[in-house]
């Protein structure tokens, strides 16, 4: 398959693994299908950075998407430029979300930035970094 088909799919995937709306149940576990293990995601917040591996990335995340903190939330790409130079890759995109916290209805964008990595298992994800936009 083409490879940006693939890098397509991989990263509507990771923006999908924290999707609940309509009585969708996120599915946490399948980061570790897309990610490597060793995967660094960084949140970026003014003159803050919020650094995670995996596992303390998705933990505060499961919690708030299935105990009704975070509800009828989805986030998704609106638009995206990918570099591919032979078995890495790098992707900058915009994002939109949207979804009830605390009750209360929010609407949200920002960027983010994405590490890929081809693998003898396919692309993987290797690094995200991403900032909300202030509104």
């Amino acid at each position: 398959m083409d490879d940006i088909f693939l890098l397509n799919q991989l990263t509507k995937s990771f923006f999908n693994l924290f999707t609940n709306t309509n009585g969708k149940k996120p599915d946490f576990e399948s980061i570790h299908d897309i990610c490597l293990n060793e995967t660094i995601i960084i949140k970026k917040d003014k003159g803050n950075e919020e650094i995670y591996t995996l596992d303390s990335f998705i933990t505060p995340r499961k919690r708030i998407l299935t105990d009704g903190t975070l509800t009828e939330f989805e986030e998704y790409e609106v638009n995206e430029e990918t570099k591919i130079v032979n078995n890495i890759a790098q992707r900058f995109s915009k994002y939109q979300k949207h979804g009830y916290l605390n009750g209360n209805y929010f609407e949200g964008n920002g960027t983010k930035f994405f590490q890929y990595v081809k693998t003898a298992k396919g692309w993987k994800i290797n690094s995200v970094i991403w900032e909300d936009e202030n509104i």
